[in-house]
């Protein structure tokens, strides 16, 4: 196998969390809804790091044996009651207000949110609400004249790499800069050599809600330029809901369950296809969005609720023949809810999603990468990073006059983009030309539409934001 000098330098340098990307490999997962970090995963752990060779066999018998898909778990389980099954799976928990018990279930599996009961031992190791991915110990429980369950009895989570963020940071000083692109690239599993530069700096502002809490963006894009593989496949710490209905008790609070709404269980809630995307009461939802994209707090009844998820929105949007937007107007097609300026306003900034190409062959990722499930618990952490804020704060100067939402979004995505092309900011700044042409002019790019746009519908809006420079 021909190893280039970057595949070499991201085995040298990371040579745990990093795996040889190859989609004719990836082939044998067709079928099977494995998340990326999966399947990264076992096929570095299948492959061989001398010659490249994957053995695939013993990948198709570790799925068989260790994360079956379909009903036959639940058959197993019933054959034998109170002998445990122990599997790689996907499970959600959360709580059962009636019958006062802790539940979990578990889709690939088909088994139902009535089915199975979390462990008391479970509940006192601390194992939480939400979705989570591990090994789990499975056992089904039959007393007489009672309804038979399933329960989870053990669970040890999915976390095969040591995330070391200094050690990240650090390891950003031995590569270029056109380098430590092509890493992120490669690491969202595009293939660098079939983008040019500008196409890959719009490519990573995929990454912005992944570093950066309470971010807030909108992507339109023609189909099949990837945007909903980036938000549903790189991070088990964001969702994507594509179309539909959706109702202010799944999204923040569930007043009859008493149960807290996915916005405070990822780093990013992402509505795709948004155009057909419909709300139970507009008015109402408009409401708790507004308090939300403000400033990250919603009210519903009498509980008061915090989350830290960025909000996204992802949607088509028809081009003419030089594949520029044919309206103005980029939210035309948007549901009525999100053509209110108020709410617009609280949007952070805009990707134009049109400026990638459709996904190609020659797209598709060939050589070493981040490992993705080590690449989404980096990119989780650098949430929690103070200082990037900080250092962007000391670069720029802001005019006396500049609209605060603007200054506040400007801010927020240059730390984001700080934080992704970086990373090393704290320990070793970017000069003020490269924070200028890599983080503050793309922010205020990005902002600059969301302001443009307000303008076309709200006449208290100007057309541009204000002039916030380097010092």
């Amino acid at each position: 196998m021909n190893y280039s000098e970057l595949d070499r330098k991201i085995r040298d340098i990371f040579p745990e969390e990093s795996v040889y990307k190859d989609d004719s490999v990836r082939a044998i997962f067709s079928g099977r809804k494995l998340p990326s970090f999966i399947k990264d995963w076992l096929i570095s752990k299948y492959t061989d790091t001398d010659t490249g060779k994957v053995d695939k066999e013993g990948i198709l018998d570790f799925l068989e044996r260790h994360i079956p898909q379909g009903e036959e778990v639940k058959l197993r389980l019933i054959k034998y009651p109170g002998k445990p099954i122990k599997l790689l799976l996907r499970v959600i928990v959360e709580p059962d207000i009636k019958s006062g018990l802790m539940r979990f279930y578990a889709p690939d599996i088909g088994l139902k949110r009535d089915e199975g009961i979390v462990s008391n031992m479970l509940l006192e190791e601390g194992l939480s609400v939400g979705e989570h991915w591990g090994v789990c110990e499975l056992v089904y429980r039959k007393e007489e004249n009672k309804l038979g369950y399933v329960e989870l009895i053990n669970f040890k989570p999915f976390r095969p790499y040591r995330v070391n963020v200094e050690y990240y940071m650090q390891a950003r000083r031995e590569f270029k800069l056109e380098e430590w692109l092509d890493l992120l690239v490669r690491s969202m599993e595009y293939n660098p050599h079939a983008l040019d530069k500008d196409e890959k700096l719009m490519l990573i502002r995929r990454l912005l809600v992944f570093v950066e809490p309470n971010l807030n963006v909108i992507e339109l894009a023609p189909k099949g330029t990837g945007k909903s593989y980036v938000f549903s496949n790189l991070s088990k710490y964001g969702i994507l809901l594509s179309g539909g209905y959706v109702s202010r008790a799944k999204l923040f609070y569930d007043l009859q369950r008493n149960t807290e709404g996915i916005i405070t269980k990822y780093d990013f809630v992402a509505l795709d296809e948004v155009q057909t995307i419909r709300f139970s009461d507009e008015d109402e939802i408009r409401g708790v969005l507004k308090s939300y994209l403000e400033n990250g707090t919603f009210n519903i009844g009498n509980y008061r609720g915090v989350g830290h998820a960025g909000f996204v929105l992802l949607g088509n949007i028809p081009l003419d023949d030089e594949k520029r937007p044919v309206e103005s107007f980029y939210f035309k097609e948007l549901p009525e809810v999100f053509h209110e300026s108020a709410l617009l306003d609280r949007f952070h900034g805009f990707i134009e999603g049109w400026k990638l190409p459709r996904f190609n062959e020659d797209m598709k990722v060939r050589g070493y990468a981040l490992n993705v499930e080590y690449f989404s618990d980096i990119l989780h952490l650098l949430r929690e990073r103070g200082e990037y804020a900080d250092l962007v704060e000391s670069y720029i100067k802001v005019p006396q006059k500049a609209d605060t939402r603007d200054k506040k979004a400007i801010v927020k995505l240059s730390t984001a983009l700080l934080k992704l092309l970086f990373p090393d900011a704290p320990i070793n700044p970017p000069s003020k030309d490269d924070f200028l042409k890599y983080c503050l002019k793309p922010a205020k790019d990005m902002r600059g539409i969301i302001r443009y746009q307000l303008s076309l519908i709200d006449a208290e809006y100007e057309r541009q934001v204000a002039d916030i420079d380097v010092k």
